[in-house]
């Protein structure tokens, strides 16, 4: 499993764009074979940055889905609501792997 984990700089006059843009992603990134953790708008702390998360089975598999995008007219839709809304200021994207202790059923990820 490789996890996408995202940090965005976004503007604190748009964090309801933000969460629209987030929810809009969730569904994507689920339908098309990824497994969505969420998304996480500011709270308490600094009131530019978000976080978002989402796994797939593999890297193979995350490139798949990347493929996809350019050619999904949903993707393209939520990509120029973040563009035409301005939410997003930057984002930093990094893959990781998780470490499991039991807790969660591998099972559902494998």
């Amino acid at each position: 499993m490789i996890t996408c984990f995202l940090k965005y700089t976004i503007d604190p006059l748009k964090i309801k764009e933000f969460e629209q843009y987030g929810k809009t992603w969730i569904d994507l990134v689920n339908k098309m074979g990824g497994i969505h953790h969420g998304y996480l708008k500011p709270y308490e702390g600094p009131n530019n940055i978000g976080y978002a998360s989402f796994s797939f089975k593999s890297l193979s598999e995350y490139e798949q889905y990347r493929n996809k995008i350019p050619d999904c007219e949903e993707c393209q839709k939520a990509l120029k609501y973040a563009a035409d809304s301005k939410c997003i200021i930057s984002y930093e994207r990094s893959f990781m792997q998780p470490i499991f202790n039991g807790i969660i059923d591998k099972a559902k990820i494998e």
